[in-house]
């Protein structure tokens, strides 16, 4: 619960985000060796709620809460974020993102918030030699379940 406190902290305090491309980096379709299976991910939903239940009244959709643990050489596949909105903060460890619209890998580190939206296809590995966790809140379709395991 304290690493979803300072989640809610950060984002309200208006702190800066994780790393972003480097502007004379930004290129499209960047990605031709992107990793397709994860490799040292553990992955934990810790709670959701049904937002169909809630005013929004989103048919099939459930915010969702995890935390995410990703081994030395961890890989994070290739996945988009066109049906799946999240907020992901690096509690602890350092982690490169590997985006279709950046040339060079993006470092992200403890304290870093990563936003990922609509246009945001990317995989993440851990090239150091501790674990990264991860603390993810997301807005998972459970209206497209088979595409949702190739997600993480």
């Amino acid at each position: 619960m304290a690493a979803v406190a300072a989640l809610v902290a950060s984002l309200a305090g208006g702190n800066a985000h994780a790393g972003e491309c480097p502007a004379d980096k930004v290129m499209a379709n960047a990605l031709a060796d992107a990793a397709t299976a994860p490799v040292g991910v553990t992955d934990t939903e810790l709670s959701s709620i049904d937002l169909a239940k809630e005013n929004v009244h989103l048919a099939q959709r459930r915010l969702r809460l995890r935390h995410m643990t990703i081994a030395p050489g961890g890989v994070v596949p290739f996945h988009s974020h066109e049906d799946r909105p999240a907020l992901i903060m690096v509690n602890s460890g350092e982690i490169y993102e590997n985006s279709s619209k950046c040339g060079v890998p993006i470092l992200h580190k403890a304290g870093d918030i990563s936003r990922e939206f609509l246009g945001t296809k990317h995989w993440w590995k851990n090239s150091t030699n501790a674990p990264v966790e991860l603390t993810i809140a997301d807005i998972v379709n459970d209206g497209k379940p088979a595409t949702m395991k190739e997600h993480m």
